[in-house]
């Protein structure tokens, strides 16, 4: 057990619960009310039930802001004590005495960027003076002929660059990719992991600086109960204009929102599948994916791993732990918001498969939890829609009320207001910190900057909710994503692209208004003008934010992260790279 104590602890979920359950009770009363207030119809009980279904994982989301503001601000001391946070900080990091293999999966990548970050690693450990206890591993699940030519050549290329006393480094390549990037890391693990005592995963766009990935590693080693010790993972800077505003919003919402999940969920924290360090025995014998029955996408192999490893090594008597501390650990966030829709529903049909795993024998309550937040958070997006569709649907069978609008849309933005508070909190957290609206660029530019990105979120929440709703509907019938190659680059989106995967939503935006404003006036389409507004303006949206110069004239200014007013030397431009000349063994 770590310095945190039981009893502390189990103090902290009762308190987390019943706020949470006190909040969830005040929400469903009001809605009841209101329902109950007019006698009720058929539109209204449905819209309350989409109600009922969003609001958990939003409530949930709320309070772990609000609790780790109130941490930042007033409790400092129980941050710092938080397993890994002091070494994460410390200037100096112990000598380790362990071997650890860092392992890159990849699926028909692009591997000239990869390669080029896995240098940076290189060089970064190097500096360290301890790479010789870390060996990569480039693990590949490529099937063409030409994915597999370039990334062998890469390979070479990186070998040829291999620095005095580094260990190796590994290819491997399997034949066939069952259980996708689960499966690739288990595969090595089985054949080749009694040489290593931890490993750290990484995805393709992946980048974590040299003394971070040993400091990591040295919390392991000083807490043998620890399993799996996951950092908080920041995005790299972007010339897309639409990673940039996302990931503008994610950065200063992402600290106050970590901190009181991991002040509540404690040993049962998250993990996200790269950008960690895991104890390599415990996870071989505990972590093993079972294969679900039935026919994919809901049976067969786990598409979201991550979680599940989670819960199976908190089984295992082992803590899982998050360090809410920004570090120099990095990943590429989708350039366009057609990729990042991708992603989303990669997720969602991965989260929508926990379903057959929530009663898995021996699993902590909390891990239990998890997996229904996990499972939730998507079943919330589609149940927006399912609000707004309830009262469209009844407004064309006479059932229509202009209230049942109003009811319709003002619960949709108070769910929505829930799921940017703590984007709020995080605008919060930075202006009650000692320059932190210095670090992204001065006050009055963040602010303009996060007043944008709320007005940004909520033309993407719509589509996104949407493009969910859809996807949850065919997912019983076979519609599915598959893992493979990820659009990681800046690019253009073609207008055709954009029409022809968002042309139902401009379409359902144009009827919606179209509808609302003959049965119910001016007065129902203005309440759902954030509606309309998201759905009929998607395809100029994404089409826009996609340009690098969307916000090129004002990358200096605004959606500015830390790392562009002082860039870390991980991310520093690199010089044409050097070939060692130590001998190739």
């Amino acid at each position: 057990m770590t310095a945190e104590t039981r009893p502390a602890i189990r103090r902290r979920r009762i308190t987390f619960l019943t706020l949470n359950l006190l909040t969830l009770a005040a929400l469903a009363a009001a809605m009841l009310r209101l329902i109950l207030g007019s006698g009720g119809t058929a539109t209204e009980w449905i819209i309350g039930l989409g109600f009922l279904v969003t609001i958990p994982y939003t409530v949930i989301g709320f309070w772990n802001a609000l609790i780790g503001l109130w941490l930042l601000h007033a409790r400092p001391g129980t941050v710092d004590a938080m397993p890994g946070v002091a070494d994460l900080r410390a200037q100096e990091a112990p000598r380790l005495r362990c071997r650890v293999a860092i392992l890159l999966a990849i699926r028909h990548e692009n591997p000239a960027p990869v390669f080029e970050r896995l240098e940076r690693m290189r060089a970064s450990l190097g500096a360290t003076g301890q790479l010789p206890r870390f060996t990569f591993a480039v693990l590949s699940d490529s099937s063409r002929a030409d994915a597999i030519a370039a990334e062998q050549a890469a390979f070479v290329r990186f070998l040829a660059g291999r620095l005095a006393d580094e260990p190796e480094p590994i290819y491997r390549r399997r034949a066939d990719n069952h259980g996708y990037k689960a499966g690739n890391i288990r595969e090595f693990l089985d054949t080749r992991g009694d040489a290593f005592d931890y490993f750290i995963p990484l995805d393709a766009d992946s980048l974590i600086a040299g003394p971070v990935m040993v400091r990591l590693v040295a919390t392991m080693e000083a807490h043998a109960d620890i399993g799996i010790l996951q950092s908080l993972v920041v995005g790299m800077p972007s010339a897309s204009g639409f990673t940039r505003v996302f990931q503008f919003g994610m950065r200063h919402g992402m600290r106050t929102f970590t901190t009181g999940a991991a002040w509540w969920t404690a040993d049962c924290g998250p993990y996200w599948g790269h950008n960690a360090v895991v104890r390599l025995k415990p996870f071989r014998e505990h972590c093993r994916l079972p294969d679900l029955p039935g026919k994919p996408p809901l049976g067969g192999a786990v598409l979201s791993h991550d979680q599940l490893e989670a819960t199976f090594m908190r089984r295992a008597g082992y803590e899982v732990r998050v360090i809410p501390v920004e570090s120099e650990s990095y990943e590429i966030n989708p350039p366009t918001l057609l990729d990042f829709i991708r992603r989303e529903l990669r997720w969602c049909q991965g989260n929508m498969q926990y379903v057959r795993c929530v009663a898995t024998p021996g699993l902590k309550p909390v891990s239990r939890l998890q997996l229904f937040i996990a499972i939730g958070m998507y079943l919330g997006q589609g149940a927006w829609i399912v609000m707004i569709a309830a009262a469209c649907i009844g407004s064309m069978v006479g059932d229509f009320r202009v209230r049942d609008v109003q009811l319709g849309i003002t619960l949709f933005v108070g769910i929505f207001f829930l799921a940017i508070a703590p984007k709020l909190l995080g605008v919060l957290d930075v202006a009650l910190t000692h320059g932190g609206a210095r670090r992204y660029g001065g006050a009055g530019k963040f602010g303009l900057s996060a007043l944008l990105e709320l007005l940004s979120s909520m033309l993407m929440a719509p589509v996104v909710a949407l493009s969910i709703c859809t996807f949850l509907i065919g997912l019983p019938f076979g519609q599915s994503v598959t893992w493979g190659t990820q659009n990681r680059a800046a690019v253009r989106v073609r207008w055709r692209d954009a029409v022809r995967a968002l042309a139902p939503h401009t379409l359902l935006g144009l009827a919606l208004a179209a509808a609302l404003w003959h049965v119910g006036g001016w007065i129902a389409a203005a309440w759902a003008l954030p509606i309309i507004a998201g759905l009929t303006l998607a395809i100029p949206y994404t089409v826009w934010s996609a340009r690098t110069s969307a916000t090129s004239r004002v990358r200096v200014r605004l959606f500015a992260i830390p790392e562009e007013k002082a860039t870390p030397k991980i991310l520093a431009p690199r010089r044409a790279p050097t070939v060692s000349a130590a001998p190739r063994p």
